[in-house]
């Protein structure tokens, strides 16, 4: 994967964002983005919340391990330099990426952007407002993980 190392700091930064929201939340504190990243099993009320008592931690737990190695994989290509005005800031640099680890990217790039969409209030489409500059960070990670997908599908 081809990444200007502007945006991979702030993917960095976003992917610590994520992470930190997920190390401090309790699955039953109320965010609606936490209750987003744990989905209900069941229609049951009561079934689905039996359920996600039982599996939440573990879940969440796995969200934080691929946003490790989401981290751990953009290394050297978030480095950004001091000066502002220099031109490495819009260097591209490549990240080869294993089928394993192209995978947390996936799972955690969606992640980041549900969680975004509960922030965003985007239920349907038609709640995007692209004059909104909030919209863009949901905008690019969407043409990220597009991207991604596309890799791993001319990949099979």
């Amino acid at each position: 994967m081809e990444i200007t190392r502007l945006e991979a700091a702030h993917l960095a930064g976003l992917v610590e964002q994520f992470a930190e929201l997920v190390r401090d939340s309790e699955p039953d504190d109320g965010d609606p983005a936490i209750g987003r990243l744990l989905p209900s099993a069941y229609a049951d009320e009561e079934a689905a919340r039996e359920f996600r008592a039982l599996t939440a931690s573990d879940l969440l737990d796995r969200r934080l391990a691929d946003a490790a190695v989401v981290q751990e994989s953009l290394g050297d290509a978030a480095t950004t330099p001091d000066d502002l005005a220099d031109p490495a800031f819009l260097e591209t640099v490549e990240i080869r990426l294993d089928p394993p680890t192209a995978h947390a990217w996936l799972r955690t790039i969606a992640a980041i952007r549900l969680v975004l969409a509960m922030r965003l209030g985007i239920v349907e489409a038609e709640d995007h407002d692209s004059d909104d500059p909030r919209f863009g960070i949901y905008d690019w990670l969407g043409y990220r993980l597009d991207g991604l997908v596309g890799a791993l599908d001319a990949e099979s």
